[in-house]
């Protein structure tokens, strides 16, 4: 006599789907919502998170690789990429001139001094 299955059968999880949607940076809730699954049931699976770590990845090679297109045509790009990756960095200079007014104060407390 064959034993009886208790419980829910084990849900399929499509992995080519997963590695899509991860590329194009979906949320594993997202994922879990086009499946049709709870997203703890994602969670558990190990090849899931393999490969739904590696679609991310995937996807932000394809998102670095269209910046980098982008920053031929486009200075505000080219500038944005040089600090986030080279360190450069906009440099401000704030230069205070007084217009004698300082020197105008100075004198007058010396003045006050020598009184």
């Amino acid at each position: 006599m064959e034993k009886k299955k208790v419980g829910r059968p084990k849900f399929k999880i499509d992995y080519d789907a997963v590695k899509k949607l991860a590329s194009i940076m979906c949320t594993e809730k997202e994922i879990a919502s086009f499946l049709g699954c709870d997203e703890r049931t994602l969670q558990r699976d190990e090849e899931f998170c393999r490969i739904f770590k590696e679609g991310k990845e995937t996807g932000k090679m394809s998102l670095r690789r269209m910046q980098w297109k982008l920053a031929e045509k486009s200075y505000a790009m080219a500038i944005f990429l040089g600090k986030q990756y080279l360190g450069q960095r906009d440099v401000i200079e704030n230069q205070v001139t007084s217009n004698g007014i300082l020197d105008d104060i100075k004198e007058a407390l010396c003045n006050e001094q020598k009184d």
